[in-house]
C-alpha cells in the first residue's frame, strides 16, 4: 500500500470510494511481494500493480465490483494448466489477493496511518482477510510499539485471545519491517486455522550509512535512495562532507565516523536492517570505525572498499586492535560483487547487488546458470 498511498489518500480525503486489491500471500515465484497493492479509483483509473501484469485485469474487475458492493473478497490466482493465456501467472506462481472497498467509512484510520508514515513513526495495520464468520472479514486495528492496543479485531463479544495473538505477532513483523499474513484458529488459537490476518508493517525506511565523502559515495547514496534506504553520508572533513556534493543523501554529517556510529548505536538508531558501507580506505578512519561496526549486536551488512593490498593491511590492523576472527567474518571486503565495475556508478551497482543478495539469500550467480526457483 505504501507505493499507492499518496493517490489513495487524495481520494480518501475527497470522500471518494476506492477498490483496492492487495497481495497478502505468495507461493513459489511471483512478481510482487505481499503488501503490493492496486487501486481502482472512482474515475475507473488503475494505480499500482499486484502481479506485474499477469492478473491485473481480473483484479481490476473484482475491485470495481467490491467498491460498489462494499463486500470484501479474497481470491487466489495461479498458473492456468489448460490455457496459458487465461487468468493466472505465467511464471508458475500463486498469489492470494484481498480486495476491499476503501473509504472514510470503511477505513477511518487511514489518515492516522498516513501521518505516522510521513513522520517516520512505525505503525502496523492488521486486517482480517478470512474467517469462518463473515462478519469478522474486513475488521482492522492499528498497532504501534510502546502503545496499548487501540480497539481490537474480536469485537465486544469476541475473544481477547485473538487480539493478544495478533498484537504480539504484528509487533514482530513491524520490528523486522516485513508484511505478512498470520494464521490462527477461529478464536485466535495458535495451533489452528480458519482465521487469517494480513499485516502491513510500515516501519521507517532502513538506513544506509555511507562513510567517506568521495565520488563513489555519491553514487552509492543515489542507488541507496533508489532501493528505499534512508541515506546518511558521514565524513570528518567538512570541506568534502557537504549537501551540494551529495544531493542523493537524506543527511550529510560532519563527524569522525567511529564516533558518529557509536552515538547512533547508543541512541537506538541502528538495527538489523541497517547497512554500513566504508568507502574511505584510509586506516585512520577505517580501523576505528570497523572496530565499532563489526561489534554491533545487530546490523544487516558491513562492507569496506579497497584493493586486495588495502584489505590485507586493514585485516591485520583490525586483528591488532583486538577484533576477533568471528567478528572479521562479518566484513564484506573488498566490497561488492564481481561485475567488472570501473566507474563510481558501476561500483555502486556492484555494492547494491551484494547488499540485495545478502538480504534475500541470493547467490550472486547468473540466473541463466542456475536451476530451480528464481526466488528462494
Amino acid at each position: 500500500m505504501r507505493e499507492v498511498l499518496p493517490q489513495l489518500l487524495r481520494w480518501w480525503e475527497a470522500g471518494e470510494s476506492v477498490g483496492m486489491g492487495t497481495v497478502i500471500a505468495t507461493f513459489r515465484s511471483t512478481p510482487r511481494p505481499p503488501g503490493a497493492s492496486m487501486l481502482v479509483g472512482p474515475d475507473a483509473s488503475a494505480v499500482g500493480s499486484v502481479s506485474g501484469g499477469c492478473v491485473e485485469g481480473a483484479v481490476y474487475d473484482v475491485a470495481q465490483s467490491v467498491a460498489a458492493s462494499g463486500v470484501p473478497e479474497l481470491h487466489r490466482y495461479g498458473v492456468s494448466d489448460d490455457d496459458a493465456f487465461a487468468v493466472g501467472l505465467t511464471c508458475g506462481g500463486i498469489l492470494d489477493v484481498y480486495v476491499e472497498k476503501v473509504s472514510r467509512e470503511t477505513f477511518p484510520e487511514l489518515g492516522e496511518v498516513a501521518a505516522d508514515i510521513e513522520a517516520g513513526r512505525p505503525v502496523a495495520v492488521a486486517t482480517v482477510v478470512d474467517h469462518p464468520d463473515p462478519s469478522y472479514v474486513g475488521r482492522r486495528v492499528l498497532i504501534r510499539p510502546d502503545a496499548d492496543l487501540d480497539g481490537g479485531l474480536s469485537g465486544s463479544l469476541g475473544s481477547a485471545r485473538i487480539d493478544a495473538a495478533v498484537h504480539d505477532d504484528a509487533l514482530g513483523l513491524l520490528a523486522a519491517g516485513h508484511n505478512g499474513t498470520l494464521s490462527y484458529g477461529p478464536d485466535g488459537e495458535r495451533r489452528g486455522e480458519g482465521l487469517r490476518v494480513f499485516v502491513w508493517a510500515f516501519a521507517p525506511a532502513p538506513r544506509l550509512l555511507v562513510f567517506g565523502a568521495i565520488d563513489f559515495a555519491a553514487a552509492v547514496a543515489r542507488v541507496g535512495g533508489f532501493l528505499g534506504y534512508r541515506v546518511t553520508v558521514c565524513d570528518a572533513r567538512p570541506v568534502f562532507a557537504t549537501t551540494s556534493r551529495f544531493p542523493g543523501a537524506d543527511e550529510v554529517v560532519v563527524d569522525w565516523p567511529h564516533r558518529y556510529l557509536q552515538a547512533e548505536q547508543e541512541a537506538g538508531r541502528i538495527d538489523g536492517r541497517t547497512v554500513i558501507t566504508v568507502l574511505t580506505h584510509d586506516p585512520k578512519f577505517d580501523v576505528p570505525l570497523l572496530e565499532v561496526a563489526l561489534r554491533l549486536p545487530e546490523v544487516g551488512y558491513v562492507g569496506a572498499m579497497g584493493s586486495r593490498r588495502t584489505h590485507d593491511d586493514r585485516m591485520e590492523r583490525l586483528r591488532e586492535a583486538g577484533v576477533s576472527e568471528a567478528e572479521l567474518r562479518r566484513l564484506h571486503s573488498p566490497i561488492g560483487l564481481d561485475l567488472g565495475a570501473r566507474t563510481p556508478e558501476e561500483t555502486a551497482i556492484s555494492i547494491a547487488a551484494e547488499i540485495v543478495a545478502g538480504r534475500w539469500g541470493g547467490s550472486g550467480e547468473p540466473l541463466a546458470e542456475r536451476d530451480g526457483r528464481i526466488h528462494a
